[in-house]
């Protein structure tokens, strides 16, 4: 085994300790000390530099059944996390690689070498390959190029615009020929961001009236594709501003994950039928066959600025909790990323 000398004897992570009900408290959550691991056979032991949270998480902290496992109680959560190994029992890793894998929520974290990705921090910061690089940035390109099959001159309507899911989604389009592209955001700050930064046509603050008339006076000759990440109202107002043979892809519904009660379906459904609009939720465990395409064109974009892209960066494990019930709230810019 190759490693680095003196490591420290106390790993931090955070454990579920209670499933939450409606918006999760802290005291759902617990900061654990326990040893840092030791790799075995075909292991490394990596230490994480920057760690995910993202909206997904909420499911998995539920008992329901999803399409994802859920989270265990009294053991370390997962998610996105990029960082350096420090010993390796593995061929092919070596002391001081980094590598991008699934054990986040804790400072160290030992693993097969085959859950471990190499990523080059030459080629692009660190952070951004867990999102305008990652995940998030490939769930932006599979949902609006394969699943709403987007297509040149198309007006696009992106919600939580301002994420970092729905901000590449805007760019993407853009740059692949739409003729108007719309987002909605939480505040005014987010809605200058989208207009001035991010090349968006309109925006509109959906605290500021209902969504279905911010929407029509944004886009008066409708919407042929949207991309959605809330859900509720916004999907409502989409389907009635939908063009003939519009698309609606749906990433998630931020909008309900906390509900104690199902939320109320659009009541507009029908318009379906008229307008022969498709709509078509989707993973982005199903378009993992997109990456070297995702990586091969979108990686230019990031390099010469032509796709920018914001990070919200929260400092300490300590303060892992605290950053996810943020991206709950809405109070990210972009990627929500917590710096170890």
């Amino acid at each position: 085994m190759s490693d680095s000398p003196a490591l420290p004897t106390v790993n931090r992570e955070w454990h579920l300790v209670s499933r939450p009900v409606g918006w999760p408290k802290p005291e759902d959550f617990a900061l654990v000390e326990a040893e840092v691991p030791t790799p075995g056979a075909g292991q490394v032991l990596v230490r994480n530099l920057f760690v995910s949270v993202d909206p997904y998480m909420r499911g998995r902290m539920s008992a329901a059944k999803s399409y994802a496992d859920p989270y265990e109680l009294g053991k370390p959560m997962l998610g996105g996390a990029v960082g350096e190994v420090v010993a390796s029992n593995a061929d092919g890793f070596a002391v001081g690689d980094h590598v991008l894998h699934f054990f986040g929520w804790r400072e160290y974290a030992a693993m097969d070498a085959k859950n471990a990705v190499k990523v080059d921090p030459e080629a692009a910061p660190l952070s951004t390959y867990l999102g305008v690089l990652g995940m998030t940035g490939l769930t932006a390109y599979a949902g609006l190029l394969r699943v709403a099959a987007l297509k040149e001159g198309d007006t696009v309507f992106v919600s939580g615009a301002a994420g970092a899911v729905g901000s590449q989604v805007g760019q993407i389009a853009k740059l692949k020929g739409a003729a108007r592209v719309i987002g909605s955001a939480g505040s005014d700050e987010k809605v200058k961001l989208l207009v001035d930064e991010y090349g968006f046509d309109a925006a509109f603050n959906y605290k500021d009236g209902p969504v279905s008339e911010q929407l029509r006076t944004a886009a008066p000759d409708g919407i042929d594709v949207y991309f959605d990440n809330v859900g509720g109202d916004h999907l409502e107002a989409a389907v009635g501003s939908l063009n003939l043979n519009g698309r609606i892809a749906i990433c998630g519904a931020i909008s309900v994950y906390n509900n104690t009660e199902p939320a109320p379906g659009p009541k507009n459904l029908a318009r379906l039928i008229q307008t022969r609009g498709r709509i078509e939720g989707f993973l982005v465990g199903d378009h993992y066959d997109l990456q070297p395409q995702f990586v091969q064109e979108v990686g230019p974009w990031v390099r010469s600025g032509e796709l920018k892209y914001r990070e919200t960066v929260v400092e300490g494990i300590g303060n892992n909790l605290e950053a996810f019930l943020g991206v709950l709230r809405g109070d990210n810019t972009g990627k929500m990323i917590v710096k170890l």
